[in-house]
């Protein structure tokens, strides 16, 4: 084989190459954001594409809305399943992703109206206005309920409706569950886990510390710290090893909902209208940027998440319910993405950000 031949040979080769990463980039979909529009007769979820902020999907979520002041009523886990919780019939939908769309996969029952869901230790969890349950995940589908267990107040008794905002994974062995009880400063649970699934005993009820008020959203550390808003008090607590280390002053009104990106963590400020940014230490919380992102709208946030470079708002204000966007780089600075779209319904409930799917996995 000549030099030449050769050369053009391996030009060819790296073409190829090049075409074929392209394809498999291309390849990759969409981003999707999900909301839920929480509606209290015939609850369905709107499922959006990020870039484009087109309206795939209207889908039923077969069952009743009708949840309020809660934290992650949506959640997607891997880029793959998304649940919503279903407050007024006692169920949360499960949707399964295909391709660039969500297909409704099942409903599960829970113990009590359900409020909450969070995803780990291959389970399903979800808070519900007295209870807490897990449901074991095997190969991305939800299946059995196999754990119950009841919250509980500091001081005893079980809470009140309309008390319970967020649950959150921690680590292998205990679930966080955030109980809100104005005038009283409000509860964490920690929640006793083995196995993964609730084991249904006691949970430790740890009271927020004097001179705050209502513990309510919160981010968790790979480590096992989380923070916590406490909301109608605008400030923020470090929570670890079962009790509150550190709490700051927000800087902002309402500081409510909460999500995190490495090491950022940002706060959807529902008296402000801002978004926060926030980072946790071992012992510590600092409020890195008090005002990192408005809501154009001019709406009260209602629910936060970010995944994939996006990051996304829920807000409510004059009748309406809209869905905020944002781009985020390295160093947690977001950029506002486009209009606002408007979802069409008063009171939408919870957000969820899905990476794009990886269609050679299937």
């Amino acid at each position: 084989m000549s030099k030449r031949v050769a050369l053009c040979s391996a030009a060819l080769v790296l073409v190829c190459a090049a075409g074929v990463a392209n394809v498999r980039a291309e390849h990759r979909g969409r981003t999707l954001v999900v909301t839920m529009t929480n509606d209290p007769i015939e609850n369905r979820i709107n499922v959006y594409d990020a870039d484009t902020h087109t309206l795939l999907q209207r889908l039923s979520t077969h069952g009743k809305g009708g949840v309020g002041g809660n934290a992650r009523g949506v959640k997607q886990f891997d880029g793959e399943l998304v649940a919503a919780v279903n407050n007024g019939s006692n169920t949360v939908a499960v949707f399964r992703r295909d391709g660039d769309i969500l297909k409704f996969d099942e409903v599960v029952s829970t113990s009590s109206a359900p409020v909450s869901v969070d995803f780990g230790n291959d389970h399903m969890y979800v808070a519900g206005a007295t209870t807490v349950d897990s449901f074991a995940l095997h190969r991305n589908r939800v299946e059995w309920r196999d754990g119950t267990g009841g919250l509980e107040l500091v001081g005893g008794g079980s809470p009140p409706g309309g008390s319970t905002a967020q649950v959150g994974v921690i680590n292998d062995k205990q679930l966080l569950v955030t109980l809100k009880t104005d005038p009283d400063p409000g509860t964490v649970d920690l929640v006793s886990l083995d196995e993964g699934r609730v084991t249904g005993a006691a949970p430790t009820a740890v009271s927020a510390p004097q001179g705050t008020l209502t513990p309510f959203g919160f981010a968790v550390y790979r480590d096992g710290t989380a923070v916590i808003t406490l909301a109608h008090s605008s400030q923020d607590g470090l929570f670890r090893n079962g009790a509150f280390t550190s709490v700051v002053n927000a800087g902002q009104a309402a500081d409510c909902w909460m999500t995190r990106v490495g090491k950022y963590v940002f706060t959807a400020n529902t008296g402000s209208k801002t978004i926060s940014r926030l980072i946790g230490t071992g012992s510590h919380v600092f409020v890195d940027s008090q005002v990192a992102g408005a809501i154009a709208t001019g709406g009260a946030p209602a629910d936060i998440d970010a995944d994939a470079g996006v990051l996304g708002v829920i807000d409510h204000g004059a009748g309406q319910s809209h869905l905020s966007l944002f781009s985020y780089n390295e160093f947690g600075e977001l950029t506002a993405q486009g209009t606002p779209i408007t979802v069409g319904v008063a009171d939408a409930n919870g957000v969820a950000i899905l990476p794009p799917g990886d269609r050679d996995r299937n």
